[in-house]
């Protein structure tokens, strides 16, 4: 028997011997955010309104190492390593707290999207079979494609190196790294969209375009906007142009991934220090680290499929 399907076994068991007062399967959402995008805001805010959420029947679990941004990184290691079991462990822990009027499971984390063409083959069939016992929906919000390259550059260079990702915590400019194929099959927002449909059914995911407006909108969707509640996005601070170029001189003394991490803290303070510089060079080259080719190169890339992406957007 595949590891996927005694997977499939054991997890439909688990679901038949949970007593709920809905018939139909349990929704599987899962959020997938990108880079800047309101991502951390919005798993705080979930994280802060769990019990509200438990009395709609949504289970936002709250099993996660992150306090900061309690976030459900365990879906996609478990998937980039195919480790089934691993998986199945962590759904157990998260069908333990489903009650009879639960129906709905939440589920967050960024680097859904920024593995998702890392998943081996074994690991998009356990996504096939989740689909079987979940009624699954995808929540993705796309950022203007130009600055979420930029953006994720940035968290490019601040990574540690890792060997199968050439990009990572190299001294790269932002032209090389878009030379990268791993790098630049990011922008490939429709390829994302259109595997969702295959692996989940058609029209599977629901298309946002960030506007900066994410928690908002997802407090809408799940009923727990008010007149009252007015939910404080927590906002990551942006990585400038200057303290990316100092990444790169850190990169260059090729640290082990502890030794780079100690610097972080100062580089932040500099980054903290160095914004007002930042900011009043707005329209200058200082303020952007793209420049006007790898700008038209990327526009050519996602120009046309933002074209089509533009007709699944959510009018929400």
């Amino acid at each position: 028997m595949s590891e996927s399907k005694a997977f499939t076994i054991e997890l439909a068991a688990l679901l038949k011997a949970i007593k709920r007062t809905h018939k139909d399967p349990l929704k599987l959402i899962i959020h997938v955010g990108t880079p800047k995008t309101g991502t951390t805001s919005l798993q705080v805010y979930l994280n802060k309104k769990q019990r509200k959420l438990r009395k709609k029947g949504i289970l936002y679990p709250n099993r996660s190492h992150n306090s900061d941004a309690p976030k459900h990184q365990w879906f996609e290691k478990n998937l980039v390593r195919t480790h089934p079991q691993n998986l199945l462990d962590n759904f157990k822990n998260i069908l333990s707290d489903v009650d009879e009027d639960t129906h709905t499971i939440l589920l967050s984390s960024e680097g859904i999207y920024n593995h998702w063409w890392d998943f081996p083959e074994e690991s998009k069939s356990l996504l096939n079979e989740l689909n079987k016992l979940f009624d699954v929906n995808i929540w993705v919000w796309f950022r203007e494609p130009v600055s979420f390259a930029e953006s994720f550059y940035k968290q490019c260079m601040r990574n540690p190196v890792v060997e199968a990702i050439p990009c990572y915590g190299k001294d790269l400019s932002f032209a090389e790294v878009l030379d990268d194929s791993w790098f630049s099959q990011h922008l490939d927002y429709l390829g994302f969209v259109n595997d969702c449909d295959e692996l989940f059914g058609k029209d599977s995911v629901t298309v946002f375009e960030y506007q900066q407006d994410t928690v908002k909108t997802v407090s809408r969707l799940l009923g727990l906007s008010t007149p009252h509640d007015n939910p404080t996005p927590r906002k990551n601070t942006s990585m400038n142009s200057i303290t990316t170029e100092l990444y790169r001189v850190v990169n260059r003394l090729q640290l082990p991934a502890k030794e780079k991490e100690k610097l972080v803290p100062h580089l932040h303070e500099l980054n903290t220090a160095l914004k007002p510089l930042v900011d009043r060079n707005i329209e200058s080259s200082i303020a952007s680290l793209v420049d006007k080719e790898s700008r038209n190169k990327i526009n050519q890339i996602t120009d046309k499929p933002m074209i089509e992406l533009r007709k699944r957007f959510s009018k929400y």
